[in-house]
Order: structure tokens, then C-alpha cells, then sequence
């Protein structure tokens, strides 16, 4: 179990919290497998009714610790970042997710497979794949053209950058812009209104809501893990990831 995830339970409501604040809250690969865990046995318990993902007061997640990252290579469905994102998509209850300050790379991926999204107006999101020199994942590949159309998704996937909370509404990336003051409290009394709904119908209208993209999602991750994994052992990817470590402009001027 790592220290930096926090599972509580109030109200039939499961919270999971990013909690490493000093690091942005950067998901290391013990965080991913508490993660899992607490997805598997929060979906299993018949007390709990919703599930609400969250990070610290300032930040939702800047995406993977780099370094643990790159010490153990993304290497098929047994990475613990694929399990994690596998027991997301297969949720059969609600989850609701509350994003404030910055969602990077798989942190915004992730919110493609939360039911409800509620931000702040300080929330970034950002999928930085390409800047990296990898791709999609996550099955970002086929959500974000499915949500935005070919030429936002586009947008959003070849420049990398940031989304601010505004135009994250526009797109439909998230429900609602909510106040900062008192923002996690507004986000549980959301989920608690579904808690009051009746359970069995919430969860067959979220299955219902996603059997017409089952088969294509599963396709569309399995496809990007075969792309990504063989991506992070490029020069591509390792231009990118030491000019991050150097804290320095990646230069990929010499690629063809």
C-alpha cells in the first residue's frame, strides 16, 4: 500500500486522493497498484455506491513520476499503469472525479473514463504525448475524436498544451466549473445526490452508456500500448525525457 494514495469511506461514498502534494502528486508505480486495489474493492463492496477521485487543495496529478517511470519499462498489461487503467474502465459504479490545478498526461487521460468531471477555474489539463516523443494512451486515441470531433482532438494531441478550466468546459471535458472555496464538499454533495439515486439503474445506464464503445476502446488500448511501449525505448523518448531531467528544450531537429 503506498502512503501517497488515501481510500476513505463516508457516506457510501469511496475517496480516493492523490496525496503526494511536494511532488505534484506525480504517480509512482506502488501509488498505481493502491490504486487498483482500492478500484477493485470499492466496485466489490455493496456499501459503497460511488467512487470520487481527487487530488491534494492545489493539484490533481501531473501524471507519471519520471524517473520511476523510466527505471521500470511499460512492458504489456501487467505494467501497474495499464492494470490501474483497466480497473477504471471496467468500474460498474459511478465515479466522479475533482480536478484542481494541473491534470498531465495520464492525470487528464484518466478523466476520459470518470463519469462526471467538476474543475476549478484554476484546473489544467494537458496531454503532452507527442512532446515526449510518444503517443496516445489510454484510449485517448479514440475518446478525444469520438468527444471533439478529429481537428480539436488533433489540437489538443500534436501541440501538448495546456487546456485551461474555461475552454476544458467548452470542449466537454469536464461537467461544471465550480468555485474554489468549498470545492471538494460541492463535489461530494454531487456524488452524494447520486448515492441517493437508485443503484441498480445507475449502473446499468453507465453500462448501457458504454457497451456501443466496449469493443473499440479495448482495441484502441491495446493498439497504444503496443505503440507507446515501443516508443519509450526510442530516441525519440530519450531526447525528450533527459532534456526534462536537464531541465532544458528537447532538440529533435537530427529525427527524420
Amino acid at each position: 500500500m503506498s502512503e501517497h494514495i488515501r481510500i476513505e469511506t463516508q457516506d457510501r461514498i469511496a475517496v480516493l486522493q492523490f496525496n503526494r502534494p511536494e511532488r505534484k502528486n506525480a504517480i509512482t508505480l506502488d501509488m498505481y497498484r493502491t490504486l487498483t486495489r482500492g478500484l477493485h474493492e470499492a466496485d466489490a463492496d455493496p456499501a459503497i455506491r460511488v467512487l470520487v477521485l481527487r487530488g491534494t487543495e492545489d493539484c490533481f496529478t501531473a501524471g507519471n513520476d519520471i524517473q520511476d517511470f523510466l527505471n521500470v519499462p511499460l512492458e504489456g498489461q501487467e505494467s501497474p499503469a495499464v492494470q490501474f487503467m483497466l480497473a477504471l474502465m471496467q468500474l460498474q459504479k459511478p465515479i466522479v472525479a475533482a480536478v484542481n490545478g494541473v491534470a498531465i498526461g495520464i492525470g487528464a487521460t484518466m478523466l476520459l473514463h470518470c463519469d462526471l468531471v467538476y474543475a476549478t477555474g484554476q484546473a489544467r489539463l494537458q496531454f503532452p504525448f507527442v512532446n515526449l516523443g510518444l503517443c496516445p494512451e489510454a484510449g485517448s486515441s479514440l475518446l478525444l475524436p469520438y468527444r471533439l470531433g478529429h481537428n480539436r482532438a488533433a489540437e489538443l494531441l500534436y501541440f501538448g498544451e495546456p487546456v485551461d478550466a474555461q475552454r476544458a468546459y467548452e470542449l466537454g471535458l469536464v461537467n461544471a466549473i465550480l468555485p474554489e472555496k468549498g470545492f471538494f464538499d460541492a463535489v461530494l454533495e454531487r456524488a452524494q445526490k447520486l448515492v441517493d439515486q437508485p443503484p441498480a439503474a445507475l449502473r446499468t445506464t453507465k453500462a448501457l452508456l458504454r457497451q456501443g464503445m466496449a469493443a473499440l476502446l479495448q482495441k484502441a488500448v491495446q493498439a497504444e500500448l503496443k505503440e507507446f511501449a515501443a516508443m519509450l525505448k526510442g530516441p525519440e523518448a530519450k531526447e525528450a525525457f533527459e532534456a526534462f531531467l536537464q531541465k532544458r528544450k528537447p532538440d529533435f531537429s537530427r529525427f527524420a
